[in-house]
């Protein structure tokens, strides 16, 4: 094997701009070939038709990936009125085409607010949900009937940003009025159901024709790279592509933090607990200098005890009382 296709160990947190086409493991595999990682994951799907951030984990930030994975969202979304698909975005077959009514600033927004907070919802039977172990999608393609239960989920903010082509004069040929949405939401939940909901309060249906991610907690001003820009820099050697990556401690802002003495740091690297903290059901560890050591949960008794450490963690160095803690290199 060749050094260029060698894979080599690497800790850190690339913030991928997805393009259109492509499945969340596509370009997470483009990804990890060009940083030849030997380790890597993604932070939620985005569907081929969407585009935007899609936080990719490598190395030793995979251990964080789930608490990522429950984080809160938000999107950028237009809405097709007038006809309803079997994917509930614009890839699927069109299911039926109704008349769009007339509708005003204050109906659009009266529904909205329907779908807005603690709502239930149908996830699309196309969804990487998986049942027995199988993706729902991979059964709809074979023909299947797919039953989806409702569940609860949390939408925080689901706004119209614009309805100019519901204006006649300001609409093209026999092109399909839109709806240009935001959205910002929990885990679980799926903007192309929020879609197709909406489309129905408003008595047309509707599926997605356009989706960008534009920030998953705690990124909320992402510096995102494209597939392209990484190419670039690929070809001109690795250090370049490295300094793309953020370091792990980026990715653990949402959890509570707690710092840990040396001595403290290598019980919990041995798996032991320590105690003395306030309870909370997940924190991040992090030592003295700041360097994260992993995850961990306080109980009842003020016990800290770990839960998903990095590798770094199980090698402190032992106490020594007279030492001065020296900044990292």
């Amino acid at each position: 094997m060749s050094g260029r296709n060698r894979f080599r160990k690497l800790d850190g947190i690339l913030l991928l701009d997805k393009p259109q086409g492509l499945s969340s493991n596509q370009a997470l595999q483009r990804v990890r070939h060009l940083f030849r990682a030997d380790k890597a994951g993604h932070t939620g799907s985005l569907d081929p038709l969407a585009t935007g951030l899609l936080p990719v984990c490598f190395g030793e930030a995979t251990k964080i990936a789930g608490g990522l994975l429950g984080a809160r969202k938000a999107y950028d979304t237009v809405a097709s009125l007038g006809t309803t698909t079997d994917t509930d975005d614009a890839e699927g077959q069109p299911l039926r085409t109704r008349p769009v009514p007339a509708l005003t600033i204050g109906t659009i927004d009266g529904a909205l607010a329907q779908l807005t907070g603690r709502i239930r919802q149908r996830p699309p039977i196309y969804s990487a949900l998986k049942r027995g172990g199988e993706p729902l999608y991979a059964r709809a393609r074979r023909g299947e009937i797919v039953e989806v239960e409702e569940r609860e989920v949390e939408v925080h903010r689901f706004e119209l940003q614009s309805a100019a082509d519901l204006i006649d004069d300001l609409r093209g040929g026999d092109a399909p009025p839109q709806l240009r949405l935001h959205v910002e939401c929990g885990s679980g939940t799926y903007v192309r159901s929020l879609v197709r909901d909406l489309g129905e309060l408003l008595g047309c249906g509707a599926h997605v024709a356009e989706l960008r991610r534009l920030w998953v907690d705690p990124f909320r001003e992402p510096r995102m790279w494209t597939l392209d820009a990484l190419q670039a820099l690929a070809e001109r050697g690795e250090r370049g592509l490295d300094a793309c990556l953020l370091p792990v401690e980026a990715g653990m802002a949402s959890w509570p933090e707690v710092r840990v003495a040396v001595a403290q740091a290598r019980k919990l690297g041995q798996g032991q607990g320590v105690p003395g903290f306030t309870p909370a059901p997940s924190v991040a560890i992090l030592d003295e200098a700041g360097r994260a050591l992993g995850l961990g949960t306080v109980d009842a008794g003020g016990w800290l005890r770990p839960q998903r450490l990095f590798a770094w963690a199980a090698a402190q160095p032992a106490a020594e009382p007279d030492a001065v803690a020296s900044p990292c290199p």
